[in-house]
This record gives C-alpha cells, sequence and structure tokens, in this order.
C-alpha cells in the first residue's frame, strides 16, 4: 500500500490577492486555475514540490472567514522545508515575507518562523544532513 497526502485547503478572502502572495511573495507556481460555473479551483505548490500542493478556497461562511489566518489557533501551520534556509530567508524577506524571529539552530536543522499574509503561521525548516 502506498498512501501520501497530495494536498491541502488553504482559506483565503480573495483569490487575487493571494494568488499575488503565494506566487510572487512565497515564489509558488501556479498549478491550476480554473472555474466549473459555480467553484474556482485554485492550486499552487512550492518550487521543486512534485507532490504537496495547496488548493486555496475562498472563505464565504461565516465561519470559514473567521478561521482565515488562524488554521491552527496561533501555532505553526505548515513546515516549508528546503535545501539552503539562509538563502530562501532572504530571498524571501527581499520579496516582502514578515518572518517573526530571525533563523536559529534546532535539533531538526534550523527553522525560521515567518506568516503568510493572513497571519498563518509557516516555519521554513532546513533538515540537518546526516553525519
Amino acid at each position: 500500500m502506498s498512501q501520501f497526502i497530495s494536498g491541502i485547503a488553504l482559506l483565503v478572502r480573495d483569490y487575487g490577492e493571494a494568488l499575488a502572495y503565494y506566487t510572487q511573495s512565497l515564489g509558488f507556481t501556479l498549478v491550476e486555475d480554473r472555474t466549473d460555473g459555480a467553484r474556482r479551483w485554485v492550486v499552487v505548490m512550492p518550487p521543486g514540490a512534485h507532490e504537496t500542493r495547496i488548493r486555496l478556497v475562498k472563505a464565504t461562511k461565516p465561519e470559514q472567514i473567521e478561521r482565515v489566518g488562524d488554521h491552527t489557533g496561533g501555532r505553526v501551520f505548515l513546515f516549508l522545508q528546503t535545501d539552503d534556509l539562509m538563502r530562501d530567508y532572504a530571498a524571501l524577506k527581499a520579496r516582502g515575507v514578515h518572518f517573526i524571529e530571525k533563523p536559529r539552530r534546532e535539533v531538526f536543522g534550523l527553522g525560521a518562523i515567518f506568516t503568510d499574509l493572513y497571519g498563518n503561521r509557516w516555519e521554513l525548516v532546513e533538515m540537518a544532513k546526516p553525519s
């Protein structure tokens, strides 16, 4: 048996602002942007990703609108793994991404937490090389 999580849904306020942020600020690739008449299907993925995709979903109901920017009650929601944290930290900061801390060394390697345009917490991580 083989299973994996191919994607997640991320609540957004507006497709235009979300697409601009994820493609321009974070440098993600737009995979799909289509409508079926009633709904819009917008999918992005990090550079170099092969399987993981994020579906941007416009919040329309009051309970969804309340959750935009707070999917996990203030905890880190998503982990964006990189092969060079310092390179990506500098590039993301230059594109206006808001880091709430400087890179730090952890047991797993390096990490730095940032917030997306809605306030969701993400952690940019570089895993330590096995010795």
